[in-house]
C-alpha cells in the first residue's frame, strides 16, 4: 500500500513562460533536461529515469540526453545557473533528492524551473515506503505534466488486461495488472488450460474503489465476476442464462450495465445493482445491442446496434429512453467507449478491409481514425482523456500486443507485455 504525504515547498510565482497547448492539433515537444535526483543509492537516478520516460512517452516532452548537460546538479535546493540550461535549449528543468527518513520511508523531493523565466514553477515532496519508489515517479510525472500542459496527468494509474499465452490453436488466457507503463505486473488470475478463459477486465471508475468486473469461462458458461484488488476477495455476481458480454460499471460503481443474449437469439442492454442483484432492461429490439459504456456524468449510455442492418454507434438516456444513433460512415461500429473528459467516444470500426480506432464527439459529428490496420479492437482511455490504449494484431504476429497512442494520432507506442496481451482498461489515477 502506498503511504505518502505530500507537502508543498515555497514556490516562486510563475509567469508561466513555459507551456504546452494540448489542444493543438499537432504539438512540438519541449526540451525539458531531467537530472539524476541526489541520494546515497541509485533510486534518485530510477526514479529520475522513469519520469523521463513517463514525459518521454507522453509525446509533449523530449528529455534531453544527459551527456548534454553542463550543470553538475549538487544541491537542488539551489537555482541552476539557467544560462547553462539555456545553451542546450532545455526550457525547463527537473532536479531532486532522495532521502531515508528514520522510520524507514523514502523521501522524494522534486523542483521544476522554467529556465528562461529563471524562476522554479512547482516544488514538492513526498514520503512513501520503499516497494512503492515507481509510484512516487509516477506522481512527479504527472505534477509536472500538470504544470506545464494544465492538464491532469495519467501516469500514476493502472492497466487491467488478458494476458495470452501458447499456440493460437491453444491460447492460455490470464487476467493481468500492471502499471500504465508495463512494470509491477501482477497476475489475477490462474489458468493451466485453455478451458479457463477471462475476457472483458474494467475498472470501477469510483476512486474509492479498488475492484474490477470480468468475463470467466472456468465453469463451462460465461459468468460476471467481481474482484477486490486489495484483498483478492471474489464474488460472482450471478448466473445469466444464455450468453453475457462486456460488463461495465456506472460511474458511482453501485451498479454494472451489460448485454444479455436470450433464447429468442436478441442481444439486449441490462443494468444490474450490485447491492440488491435486481435488473432492468435498458433496449428490447429484435437486434444485437451491445458493449455499453456509460457518460462520465452517468446520464447517458453509448452502445452499438445492428436494428439499422449493421452495427453502428447508439446512445441513449441512463433509464433507456431516448435511443438514436450518432454514426453514419461507412463500415461497422463496435465498442465505444466514453472519454472520462466527456467529450469523445471512442471505437473500433471496420472498413474497407481493416480495424480501425477512433473518435468521435458525443453527437456522432467530427470522427477521426487514428490508427488503421489488420487488426486493432478495444480501446479504453487514459484518465485523462488524451490517450486511448488498444490491442493490435499485425498479420504474421501471432497474437496481440497492447499499444497506445495520442489524440493527435501522431504517438502511436507499444505498452511492454511479457506475452500476448489483450483488452485493456485503464484505471482511474490512483489514491
Amino acid at each position: 500500500m502506498f503511504l505518502a504525504t505530500l507537502a508543498g515547498m515555497a514556490v516562486t510565482p510563475a509567469r508561466a513562460l513555459v507551456e504546452i497547448d494540448v489542444n493543438k492539433g499537432v504539438v512540438e515537444p519541449l526540451p525539458i533536461a531531467i537530472t539524476d535526483f541526489l541520494s546515497g543509492d541509485n533510486m534518485g537516478a530510477d526514479i529520475s529515469g522513469v519520469v523521463a520516460a513517463d514525459l518521454r512517452r507522453s509525446g509533449l516532452f523530449a528529455p534531453i540526453d544527459k551527456a548534454a548537460f553542463i550543470e553538475k546538479i549538487s544541491n537542488p535546493d539551489v537555482a541552476p545557473r539557467f544560462e547553462d540550461w539555456k545553451v542546450i535549449n532545455a526550457q525547463a528543468i527537473v532536479t531532486g533528492r532522495v532521502t531515508e527518513e528514520p522510520d524507514g520511508r523514502l523521501r522524494a523531493e522534486f523542483r521544476l524551473w522554467d529556465t528562461f523565466a529563471g524562476e522554479q514553477l512547482i516544488g514538492e515532496q513526498f514520503f512513501a515506503n520503499k516497494q512503492n519508489w515507481r509510484r512516487v515517479a509516477h506522481i512527479i510525472s504527472d505534477a509536472i505534466y500538470k504544470q506545464i500542459t494544465g492538464e491532469m496527468g495519467y501516469f500514476d494509474s493502472r492497466i487491467v488486461f488478458v494476458d495470452e499465452s501458447g499456440t493460437k490453436q491453444n491460447r492460455i488466457k490470464k487476467l493481468a495488472i500492471m502499471d500504465q507503463d508495463g512494470a509491477n505486473l501482477e497476475y489475477l488470475s490462474r489458468a493451466n488450460s485453455p478451458n479457463t478463459l477471462v475476457m472483458t477486465p474494467r475498472f470501477s471508475p469510483s476512486p474509492q474503489s479498488r475492484e474490477i468486473t470480468y468475463m470467466s469461462y472456468e465453469s463451462g458458461q460465461p459468468q460476471v465476476y467481481l474482484l477486490q484488488l486489495e484483498t483478492g476477495q471474489r464474488e460472482l455476481v450471478g448466473d445469466f442464462p444464455g450468453m453475457t458480454f462486456a460488463p461495465r460499471f456506472t460511474p458511482n460503481g453501485d451498479k454494472i450495465v451489460m448485454s444479455l443474449l436470450r433464447d429468442d437469439g436478441n442481444s439486449n442492454i441490462f443494468t444490474m445493482d450490485l447491492r440488491t442483484r435486481s435488473t432492468a432492461r435498458l433496449t428490447e429490439t429484435n437486434a444485437i445491442d451491445t458493449s455499453p459504456s456509460y457518460s462520465p456524468d452517468g446520464s447517458q449510455i453509448v452502445f452499438t446496434s445492428d436494428r439499422g442492418g449493421r452495427a453502428q454507434i447508439y446512445v441513449m438516456n441512463a433509464d433507456g429512453s431516448n435511443q438514436h444513433r450518432i454514426s453514419f460512415g461507412d463500415g461497422s461500429y463496435s465498442t465505444p467507449v466514453w472519454s472520462p473528459r466527456g467529450d469523445l467516444i471512442a471505437f473500433t470500426k471496420q472498413s474497407g478491409g481493416e480495424f480501425q480506432i477512433g473518435v468521435m464527439r458525443t453527437d456522432g459529428s467530427g470522427e477521426r481514425i487514428l490508427t488503421s490496420g489488420y487488426h486493432r479492437e478495444g480501446p479504453t482511455w487514459s484518465p485523462n482523456g488524451r490517450v486511448i490504449m488498444y490491442f493490435r494484431e499485425d498479420a504474421g504476429s501471432g497474437g496481440p500486443r497492447l499499444y497506445t497512442i495520442d489524440l493527435t494520432g501522431r504517438n502511436e507506442q507499444q505498452v511492454p507485455t511479457p506475452n500476448f496481451a489483450s483488452d485493456p482498461a485503464w484505471s482511474p489515477l490512483l489514491q
